[in-house]
């Protein structure tokens, strides 16, 4: 094999190698405050179903947001901010129960649970998995999956 193509291997490889070494997870030690500010973004949101407090979806939602809810629809921003000054909330309290977050540069996906209670007294839990992207220095949702675990009741936050 002539030496030029061993060199175009070698460069090759290399390559591949410094580019799985770039896009791995970092640990939630690298990013221990932004982590922190993850977690207290999700612990908020989870909140806000019961107080329905607008503040924290414009905070922590960008502007180019979509969720999927439980039943498979999708929502947007203006459309939660709609939601939450139109519609009273039918829970009486809404926890974050844990996450866990993975950082991949300016981006970071958070999965976790939260438990809720409705005004009515019926206990519930959702699971969900968010994506959080850096844009300006500010991290912000832009897209949210949730589900209600087999087994539990349903109701939508």
């Amino acid at each position: 094999m002539p030496a030029r193509s061993l060199m175009i291997i070698a460069f090759l490889l290399l390559v591949t190698s410094l580019a799985r070494v770039q896009s791995a997870p970092k640990s939630t030690d690298d990013h221990a405050s932004d982590s922190a500010y993850i977690r207290q973004g999700e612990s908020d949101w989870a909140e806000s179903v019961v107080t329905n407090d607008v503040s924290v979806l414009e905070r922590i939602l960008a502007d180019d947001f979509v969720g999927v809810e439980i039943d498979g629809s999708h929502y947007s921003k203006a459309s939660a901010i709609r939601d939450y000054r139109t519609q009273p909330s039918e829970f009486a309290s809404n926890h974050l129960n844990e996450a866990d977050i993975r950082f991949y540069g300016d981006a970071a996906v958070a999965q976790g649970s939260e438990s809720w209670k409705k005004k009515d007294g019926t206990p519930g839990k959702f699971v969900w998995t968010d994506t959080w992207i850096k844009r300006g220095g500010k991290w912000q949702v832009v897209a949210a999956e949730d589900l209600v675990p087999p087994g539990a009741p349903t109701g939508q936050p």
